[in-house]
């Protein structure tokens, strides 16, 4: 598609922040009014439009489309993703530890085990660690605590956690990456702890590393969307 305006502004309304392309409000993809929590983000949004050239590129609306993805999906059934994500306490990669006689355990413990740590810590929940194959289901009361945890949510800001805690494919992490002062690359590092391991033994596979400067993209990228739409420095 080629580019068809000229111009891109960001305005503020009574219900919030809004982009017009020459004048025109912008809808999501789902057909609702686009309107967004914060200036800064919808500032992220414009800029998406205003990078574009001559032909309009659909991959290079990366932040629209999570903001599109929160109004269109998110909002209309918070319960549904909430349901998703406490599935990913249950299956939470940084719990699932090798051996305590392997190396790999001892890497495991230096840097996963603070970040759990600090999760139980931060929203008063002790989550099963697990060496081997056997599956040890969180506790009813741990599940009922994040739940209500995630119910506070905003939907923009449960549409980038549901990113970034399925690219690491842990809430974990996710959870963490909520934080203020977060360090994104630390948190990506940890989630690919275990790949970076099999790379030292093994080496790297190029096909593999382009894939993951992909995600390392959207992940990075949904904790920039969060802290814009929570307007967080």
């Amino acid at each position: 598609m080629k580019r068809f305006y000229k111009d891109v502004s960001v305005a503020k309304t009574e219900l919030g922040w809004t982009i017009a392309l020459d004048g025109r409000p912008l809808k999501t993809q789902g057909g609702q009014p686009q309107v967004l929590p914060s200036e800064r983000l919808a500032e992220m949004l414009a800029e998406e439009w205003r990078a574009q050239g001559e032909e309009i590129d659909p991959a290079a609306f990366r932040f629209r489309d999570m903001a599109d993805y929160a109004l269109d999906v998110v909002a209309k059934d918070t319960s549904a993703l909430v349901e998703k994500l406490l599935g990913y306490a249950e299956t939470d990669t940084l719990c699932f530890r090798a051996d305590p006689e392997d190396a790999l355990y001892r890497r495991q413990q230096e840097v996963w085990e603070p970040i759990v740590l600090g999760m139980e810590a931060r929203e008063d929940v002790k989550l099963h660690r697990i060496s081997g194959i056997l599956h040890r289901p969180q506790t009813e009361e741990t599940r009922a605590r994040l739940a209500n945890r995630l119910d506070t949510l905003d939907p923009f800001t449960l549409a980038a956690l549901e990113q970034t805690t399925s690219l690491a494919a842990s809430l974990c992490i996710g959870l963490e990456a909520l934080e203020p002062h977060a360090d994104g690359e630390a948190l990506w590092d940890a989630a690919n702890l275990e790949e970076d391991w099999q790379a030292e033994l093994w080496g790297r596979d190029e096909e593999a590393e382009e894939r993951r400067a992909k995600r390392k993209g959207d992940f990075l990228a949904a904790i920039e969307f969060t802290r814009a739409a929570r307007a967080l420095t």
